[in-house]
């Protein structure tokens, strides 16, 4: 799934910037593309150091003599590569392989100060920009021109294929292919996996019973609620509103609320009542919930749908 003969990708590159800065915005720009699709919640970003050249060369060197007496036991692909490119045995998903590479060299025991402060700092930016990522210290990509940032975008809806987007530096490139010395940054972005994922995201809205699912906490604030949903079909025809019928706990409407597909709840009770401003939860991500009046609650829902 999501493996074809011929590769088709979206690249962005950018030449000539040796900060992280510019690494933190090829991923905010992938992001973008992520979020314009509606598949953000179905990716993760993954990131990992590989340091300067001549600490990758010490660590490849430090793998392949951990590694060589143990060539056996290692999977046929792992074989192969120990004498090519045996940094991608990290990659190896064989469970025997994965065994014998617990108490393998860490990578991060070769990494050189100038390629840790570049790590440090890119992991500060994509913090204050509430990016959330993993450090996985496995993630080496399958070429050997990469130095230092390494990342990819994965995701787990499609099988083994996971990687959606993935890139990273690769500051000595320009001059191994005969041009002057010339730092860089660059991803490629599957583009027949990103259509997959458009696609699932596409299927689930088709089947979804709603988009916004009101819940009604008490008897008293019943009538409010067909009030507010009324209005909101009105202001927001092209949204489907659902209203909660039948009592019941908090809990339970919630689980509704999620079975139907709804992006978001609304919870009705005699406090929101009180102020007129329900309170909006976000079902599909982990945006803190908040108290909104309708009309401010309308543009919001409204904004959403652009």
């Amino acid at each position: 799934k999501g493996r074809y003969r011929q590769f088709q990708q979206i690249g962005a590159e950018a030449f000539g910037l040796p900060g992280p800065d510019v690494d933190v915005e090829l991923m905010v720009l992938a992001r973008r593309c992520f979020q314009a699709l509606g598949v953000e919640g179905r990716v993760r970003l993954e990131i990992n150091t590989l340091g300067a050249p001549a600490a990758r060369a010490a660590y490849r060197a430090a793998l392949v003599e951990y590694l060589t007496p143990h060539a056996a036991a290692l999977d046929a692909d792992s074989q192969r590569r120990l004498g090519r490119n045996p940094l991608r045995i990290l990659d190896s998903k064989d469970p025997a392989t994965r065994s014998l590479l617990v108490n393998a060299p860490s990578l991060s025991s070769f990494i050189d100060p100038d390629s840790a402060h570049h790590f440090s700092q890119l992991k500060n930016l994509l913090e204050a920009l509430d990016i959330p990522y993993v450090v996985n210290p496995r993630l080496v990509r399958g070429l050997d021109y990469y130095t230092q940032t390494v990342f990819e975008w994965v995701t787990e809806d499609l099988g083994a294929q996971g990687a959606v987007c993935a890139g990273g530096r690769y500051d000595g490139l320009v001059e191994e292919l005969g041009g002057r010395p010339t730092r860089a940054a660059g991803f490629g972005m599957g583009l027949d996996r990103l259509v997959l994922l458009h696609e699932q995201v596409a299927q689930d809205a088709l089947t979804a019973a709603a988009d916004v699912y009101l819940c009604v906490l008490d008897d008293d604030s019943q009538a409010w609620a067909f009030e507010v949903a009324e209005k909101l079909r009105a202001a927001l025809p092209t949204f489907r509103i659902r209203l909660h019928a039948g009592g019941g706990k908090l809990k339970n409407q919630l689980k509704r609320a999620d079975q139907s597909g709804a992006r978001y709840a609304l919870m009705m009770g005699s406090a929101e009542r009180a102020a007129q401003t329900p309170t909006l939860k976000h079902l599909r991500d982990d945006r803190p919930q908040v108290a909104l009046g309708l009309a401010e609650l309308i543009a919001v829902l409204a904004e959403t749908a652009r």
